[in-house]
């Protein structure tokens, strides 16, 4: 998943955080990670969707009539963008879409209070993969049918680690999609470190914001809290002027709305 266009990529996680928010994450992770292993398979249904050259809009079309009815509208929408955006090369695709599945599962251990959990649980079975060479070669036989690695998987791993280091891990073991399992594990803890690392700031204003000004707006974000903040933006016609900027529980509103609504609360008082 290394060398991705940061611009491509950037896009894309920007469609999949608007429709992650109301969506099922794990059944989020599980349909990303099927179109990417898809995508896998397909070569030349890779390519065409990968194709610089051919429209975005085309694309769109492409992978829509593919999908639609088959996956949840969020699992849709993020492919989608996923296929709009433009790859150097024709992997970065589904290099794109398996690290989004990995985002939906940090993403549900953190709803859960468990993302902490998952980063240790992966480092902790790299080193009993490590130790136990038995083990690790019957997860990595690729003669070894799938659905006996799922299931070694779970005898050993349910009720003992959180559902998403489960399915994190599952996915690796049955489609390594060329790497080592421990380079797969080493970059799957790296993308949930960068989740637990991460703020994510709600941005609601009246107009779209230019790329500079989001640019902008998340530098002085990362400077005022001392972490990357990734910056997604709402358009609300109903904030009069300004806009007003929501990261957790706290909300900084600088809409001629929200003083309105402090005046009139003030004279409630």
């Amino acid at each position: 998943m290394r060398g991705l266009s940061r611009s491509s990529l950037a896009a894309v996680e920007e469609r999949f955080n608007a429709v992650a928010a109301s969506a099922d994450l794990g059944r989020l992770a599980d349909e990303l990670r099927a179109v990417a292993d898809l995508l896998d398979r397909e070569h030349g249904l890779r390519r065409n969707l990968s194709d610089p050259a051919r429209p975005a809009a085309q694309k769109a079309q492409v992978m829509r009539m593919l999908l639609e009815g088959k996956v949840s509208d969020a699992a849709l929408e993020t492919a989608v963008a996923a296929a709009e955006a433009k790859w150097s090369r024709a992997r970065d695709l589904a290099d794109a879409l398996e690290r989004l599945s990995v985002v939906a599962s940090a993403a549900q251990a953190e709803a859960e209070g468990r993302l902490d959990d998952v980063e240790d649980e992966l480092f902790r079975f790299g080193r009993i993969i490590a130790a136990n060479p038995g083990l690790r070669l019957a997860l990595t036989d690729p003669a070894a049918p799938a659905e006996g690695k799922e299931r070694l998987l779970s005898e050993l791993l349910a009720d003992k680690v959180a559902p998403s280091t489960l399915r994190l891990i599952t996915q690796l073991v049955v489609h390594p999609r060329g790497r080592s399992l421990e380079t797969g594990l080493e970059e799957y803890s790296s993308l949930v470190a960068e989740q637990r690392q991460r703020l994510v700031a709600v941005v609601r204003s009246a107009v779209a914001l230019t790329d500079e000004q989001k640019q902008r707006l998340g530098a002085y974000l990362r400077t005022s809290y001392g972490r990357d903040v990734h910056v997604n933006v709402e358009v609300d016609p109903r904030v009069l002027g300004g806009f007003s900027v929501r990261i957790g529980d706290e909300v900084i509103d600088s809409t001629i709305a929200g003083r309105i609504e402090e005046v009139r609360r003030r004279l409630a008082g």
